[in-house]
């Protein structure tokens, strides 16, 4: 096994003990509106975006009405998300460009799809990049195992050395995503995800990690080369 991936599976397994998993999906959505909603989430914070995306289906009946509904319309109802004028055509292209290729509003048929196919017919579509195309097969009720990276993950691999100083949240896809087992199902996928990101969240902050409570410092050469890692 590569040198990196028994980093990482050991980096996993401690995580896993330390954050719990199984990590229960947090929702269950099809993956047309987990798109919009992930086109929603892009710079926001996730209440805000929750609360966009819940805005958007309770004033619209159905991602039809609001592909043909006035712009404006569509703006105001997504509010509480950053740019709500950059979205609102955003998404009205993405739905009608999906229903002009496919002859519906639908992305079921992504489940017929390899992971790698249906990643490169998700980032054709404008405002669609590696992270997104990720989170529709993963987060969706289509459960495809495809790594979301977030910022959070990407410090957390970039401390530790899983990926190379310097790289980007979006070509760290690729490569985090092949330290993985081949054989992982969607479940461990996401609890890998979650796992890293939650790390980032409760533990390896972006100012001040707390590196005295890090289950994985011995492997960090970030957290060894602090000088100071007492517990905040």
């Amino acid at each position: 096994m590569h040198d990196t991936t028994s980093k990482l599976l050991l980096i996993h397994e401690r995580l896993c003990k330390t954050y719990t998993c199984p990590v229960p999906f947090f929702r269950d959505l099809d993956p047309l509106s987990e798109l919009v909603s992930s086109l929603l989430s892009h710079r926001t914070h996730n209440a805000d975006s929750g609360r966009a995306f819940k805005t958007l289906k309770s004033r619209f009946e159905s991602w039809t009405a609001v592909r043909d509904a006035p712009v404006a319309d569509i703006e105001a109802a997504i509010t509480a998300c950053t740019w709500p004028e950059q979205k609102a055509p955003r998404i009205q292209s993405v739905l009608r460009l999906i229903d002009a290729q496919r002859g519906e509003l639908s992305l079921d048929f992504l489940a017929d799809l390899e992971v790698p196919a249906a990643r490169r017919w998700l980032e054709a579509l404008p405002g669609v990049g590696p992270k997104t195309s990720a989170a529709v097969l993963l987060f969706s009720r289509l459960r495809r195992p495809a790594l979301p990276v977030d910022s959070h993950h990407h410090r957390v691999a970039l401390r530790l050395q899983l990926l190379p100083a310097g790289i980007a949240v979006g070509p760290s896809h690729a490569l985090l995503e092949a330290q993985l087992p081949p054989e992982w199902n969607a479940q461990q996928v996401y609890d890998n995800h979650e796992v890293l990101m939650m790390h980032g969240q409760q533990c390896c902050f972006y100012r001040n990690p707390a590196c005295g409570r890090c289950p994985v410092l011995d492997l960090c050469p970030f957290g060894q080369a602090r000088p100071h890692r007492a517990t905040p």
